[in-house]
């Protein structure tokens, strides 16, 4: 078990490094798009080795219950959205949005991005796992400016400044980690070694720890995009390729959350530091607020959901920071609920801007009447994000409401105030999309909805019924983040 596990754990990062060096020599867009959903399957199936056993763990790499959770998820949605993304560039290379030169390019990218955040989630030095979190923040840039329209490019422009910015003051938080360090571990390697950092974190200097951890979470929250260092992240979804930003909001943001949850461990570990739980229940709370508000304002529907995308994170942040079995648990089934929803809608927002012609909302209406197939997705994906029952949402939002209101009611009430908000925000732009007589004649558009459907499938069966197994595993990680 443990050599099939060793194996599976290379072959994550292996299969999408191999064939993003395939994808960037092949001229046919067709096999490269086939060839980029076999890679990501086999990826998503290595991935799932993993949850049999775990492989030993090296200075380098190293799996358990928490990181196995994102692996799972991340390959998984990255399947299903090389699937969706077959269709959707073939379409926008036959509209002559994009050239057989940027598609080689895209699909290249698209298994880079991959490789970089899985490289991220198993890394076991918090300095690989600061590199790769870069990788994966230059490759989207270059991905969301593909378009190399004035728009596009000033989005990847904002993104790259922001995140750099972000990224350079993570880089300095885990610096401050390694001079904690290094007076109990000693110099080199092994004061980077996540495993040791773990075990020996009661010894580090806790005012060291403290002041790593502001420059963390300033850093890495602003690739989660909680408020108020969001700003990229709006731009980036509306610009860019729909593939890519359902990869942008329901996997990078979650590997950037990974990130600082794995440090919020290191202070806990120590009785001296102090605790990280606060800070990251106000930032997810200003978050929720804010963006509940924003959603009333958006024109674009693409910017609307990203707007979405940093409530939810504000939301499992909140979760997180709150702690302890139940709020844990909640946080990690939201975030899972939220990234398999949040994929669907941006397939499904795709489909729409495909055979509309455009993003603006004002100029998509009567959907039912004129597509009553993609309409009914998009309504399900909405009452999915919205936290109406019975989908999965709804639970893991009722978890951390109950969990939060016998704790600290007042939090609570500031809670369900800003997921009344946004509800009412998201319904009332789903009637708009939905009803009234459509503006006009609509476009051809091939993009897949099968990948919308599996999500939401998922989304519901989880809100209905959660095995046991899965159940169990969850709250083992539940008690790993204390």
């Amino acid at each position: 078990m443990t050599t099939l596990s060793q194996f599976a754990v290379v072959a994550v990062l292996l299969i999408p490094i191999v064939a993003a060096g395939l994808l960037a020599l092949l001229p046919d867009y067709r096999v490269s798009a086939q060839l980029n959903i076999a890679a990501a399957l086999l990826t998503f199936v290595a991935a799932l080795l993993l949850l049999g056993g775990r492989p030993a763990v090296g200075q380098f790499l190293f799996v358990d219950d928490l990181n196995n959770v994102f692996i799972v998820l991340t390959t998984f949605v990255g399947f299903t959205t090389s699937v969706f993304s077959a269709s959707y560039i073939a379409h926008e290379l036959e509209v002559g949005r994009l050239t057989p030169v940027y598609l080689r390019f895209y699909h290249a990218m698209y298994q880079v991005l991959m490789f970089s955040m899985n490289l991220a989630l198993i890394a076991n030095n918090i300095g690989l796992m600061w590199v790769a979190i870069e990788l994966a923040t230059l490759t989207t840039v270059l991905m969301v400016g593909i378009y190399r329209t004035h728009e596009a490019l000033e989005a990847a422009w904002k993104y790259f400044i922001l995140g750099s910015v972000g990224i350079a003051l993570a880089l300095f938080g885990t610096i401050l980690v390694y001079m904690a360090a290094q007076p109990v571990v000693g110099e080199g390697l092994e004061a980077m070694i996540w495993t040791i950092l773990i075990a020996r974190a009661s010894a580090f200097d806790p005012a060291l720890l403290n002041l790593a951890f502001v420059f963390l979470l300033i850093g890495y929250g602003t690739k989660v995009g909680l408020a108020p260092l969001h700003a990229w992240l709006p731009d980036a979804h509306a610009e860019g390729p729909t593939p890519i930003s359902a990869v942008l909001s329901g996997l990078l943001l979650n590997v950037a959350l990974y990130a600082l949850l794995r440090f919020k461990l290191l202070l806990a570990a120590n009785p001296g530091a102090v605790a990280p739980g606060p800070l990251m229940v106000i930032l997810g709370l200003v978050s929720l607020v804010f963006a509940a508000f924003m959603l009333y304002r958006r024109r674009d529907i693409k910017r609307m959901f990203a707007y979405s995308s940093i409530e939810h994170m504000g939301i499992t942040a909140f979760a997180f920071g709150m702690g302890g079995p139940i709020a844990n648990f909640a946080g990690l089934l939201h975030m899972t609920m939220h990234s398999l929803t949040k994929s669907a809608i941006f397939f499904a927002v795709g489909r729409i801007a495909q055979v509309r012609g455009t993003q603006r909302i004002a100029e998509i209406r009567g959907l039912s009447v004129s597509h009553p197939t993609l309409a009914v997705a998009f309504a399900l994906a909405v009452f999915a994000i919205a936290g109406l029952p019975p989908f999965g949402i709804f639970k893991s939002e009722f978890l951390i409401a109950t969990s939060t209101f016998a704790r600290a009611p007042l939090l609570a009430v500031v809670f369900g105030f800003g997921l009344l908000v946004g509800f009412g925000a998201l319904i009332l732009r789903l009637q708009g999309v939905l009803f009234g007589e459509p503006p006009g004649p609509s476009k051809p558009a091939t993009a897949s909805l099968i990948p919308v459907y599996l999500h939401l499938l998922i989304v519901l069966a989880a809100g209905l019924w959660i095995p046991p197994v899965i159940v169990r595993w969850f709250e083992d990680v539940a008690r790993i983040l204390g």
